[in-house]
């Protein structure tokens, strides 16, 4: 983050970005001015469409995969409409705080992020001073008269944000490099401002999630009972929906070993799964006889997500019969969940590879049951 943050008068622009490093500062003078105590925020009456727009925002975080929504009916050019769509922002962070629920955090932080990620790309206008907001630095090269900009970042905020991003477009190695500048030239049918958006996106999500977290830390067990009732509703929705979209396989559940159910459980909250973790998955779902639409499917919840290029991807994996990482291999890549006695049967000092886990898992398993062990590509 850039240690000094650009000024923001315009408070239109401010109540479009209430997330924004300079937003809170601003959410304490929209506060003050309309005289509103954080009591008057959870219960007074005139509140309710604040309190509204804060649970579309949520409930569009928790159920849609796009993120909440780029496009608000709010108008931003009257003070009310600023107060509101400001301060629903403020009301439905103080849900997810209240709720000490890291799932759902990261759900509604991917959610904000991915918003601010369309609009920042759409915003030409004020792009230069959003981005400075977030980046150390950023330049624009026009190559000719009237042509488009092609942004450039330092290469010390490129390096910090890549590796969170997944394609071959965000590895340095292909990034034209000049000076300790990184064009981020278009691609993917994207502009220049829409990749660097994308860039400008993991930093919101840090921002945002380090933000969340230090509330949480402070927040008392007696403040966040005020939110007891929004907290119950989204968690509930959230549950049924993580539910919903966690696809089942061939194999028992319980039989899954925890660097599979890891990477699995972090994609379906969001979570960006590094390169090791997603190939791990893919081969292993493989490896346990899943078909190519059911192992899409887990990646379906991934910040990063298209369906057409997670479809070749996996095939690729399939029709290359690729096997999966070992132990030392995923604890290498920190993709070993477990530590020492977590999971006695990962303390075996026989267990070098996950199918090994699998196997032990439902031989125990029809030994104690007398039933017949799930047939799969393990066997």
């Amino acid at each position: 983050m850039p240690l000094t943050k650009p000024s923001i008068d315009d408070e239109a622009l401010m109540a479009r970005y209430p997330f924004l490093p300079q937003g809170a500062t601003f959410l304490r003078v929209i506060l003050e001015k309309n005289g509103i105590t954080v009591e008057d925020l959870i219960e007074a009456h005139w509140l309710e469409e604040v309190r509204s727009r804060g649970r579309v925002r949520l409930l569009e975080s928790v159920m849609h995969k796009e993120g909440v929504d780029s496009a608000t009916t709010i108008d931003l050019s009257s003070d009310l409409g600023k107060m509101t769509e400001s301060l629903s922002f403020f009301y439905a962070m103080l849900v997810v705080c209240a709720s000490f629920n890291e799932r759902l955090l990261a759900r509604w932080v991917e959610g904000e992020a991915s918003r601010a990620d369309q609009l920042f790309g759409m915003d030409k206008e004020n792009f230069d001073i959003l981005a400075r907001s977030y980046l150390s630095d950023i330049k624009e090269v026009r190559e000719r008269a009237g042509g488009e900009v092609t942004y450039w970042v330092p290469i010390s905020d490129f390096i910090e944000l890549c590796p969170r991003i997944s394609g071959n477009y965000w590895r340095l190695i292909n990034r034209p490099l000049k000076e300790g500048w990184v064009c981020m030239n278009s691609g993917a049918g994207e502009s220049s401002r829409k990749r660097t958006a994308r860039l400008i996106k993991e930093r919101i999500r840090e921002d945002l999630t380090n933000s969340c977290v230090e509330r949480m830390n402070k927040m008392d067990d007696s403040f966040a009972e005020l939110f007891i009732d929004p907290v119950e509703r989204v968690t509930k929705l959230l549950s049924e929906q993580v539910k919903e979209e966690m696809p089942m396989n061939a194999s028992i559940r319980a039989d899954w070993p925890p660097c599979f159910e890891s990477a699995v459980g972090e994609l379906s909250q969001g979570v960006n799964v590094n390169h090791t973790g997603r190939l791990f998955l893919a081969s292993m779902s493989l490896a346990m006889g899943l078909s190519q639409e059911q192992t899409c499917g887990f990646f379906a919840n991934a910040p990063d997500y298209n369906a057409d290029t997670t479809s070749y991807q996996i095939n690729q994996i399939f029709e290359g019969k690729y096997t999966p990482h070992g132990c030392a291999a995923l604890k290498t890549s920190a993709r070993c969940p477990v530590s020492p006695g977590d999971d006695r049967l990962c303390d075996q000092e026989w267990l070098t590879h996950p199918l090994k886990y699998l196997k032990a898992k439902q031989r125990r398993r029809f030994q104690e049951t007398g039933g017949t062990v799930i047939t799969d590509k393990t066997e």
